[in-house]
């Protein structure tokens, strides 16, 4: 049964983050007619690290990350902490996302996930209970 919760839990964590980056995408592509695309930093390249932190006893199992519709996907992970390569986005990319799914260790384990850009923390997602799961997006 536990097993069949957070494979539930997992895909739909999944179509959630592939839900928010295609939304990105268009969003991206909406905005390439403008000629003032660099309001609020929106027409430079970012360095962008995406972050989780389970409490004491959870275990961090899967990391969806990326920067507008180019998700990847980081499996079999452990521990309760996980961090992303750092990634330097394109010029004009519209935004960021993250979600990471973790099992407590019981019902008041925690997991909260992290977006860094350019060295600093733009957004944050927490999530609490047994079976974890949070995300985040940031828009550039």
């Amino acid at each position: 049964m536990k097993k069949m919760k957070m494979s539930q839990l997992l895909r739909g964590t999944f179509i959630a983050v592939m839900a928010a980056m295609l939304i990105g995408l268009v969003a991206s592509c909406s905005k390439d007619d403008d000629d003032d695309n660099h309001v609020n930093g929106a027409g430079k390249s970012h360095k962008v690290v995406f972050k989780a932190i389970a409490s004491s006893g959870s275990n961090i199992d899967v990391a969806v990350y990326g920067i507008d519709g180019n998700p990847t996907t980081a499996s079999s992970l452990s521990g309760t902490t996980w961090s992303s390569p750092e990634i330097t986005s394109e010029p004009g990319a519209y935004n960021a996302n993250v979600a990471v799914n973790a099992i407590g260790a019981n019902a008041s384990s925690t997991l909260k996930v992290q977006i860094w850009v350019d060295g600093e923390l733009k957004k944050e997602g927490t999530s609490s209970g047994q079976y974890l799961s949070a995300s985040a997006s940031y828009t550039f």
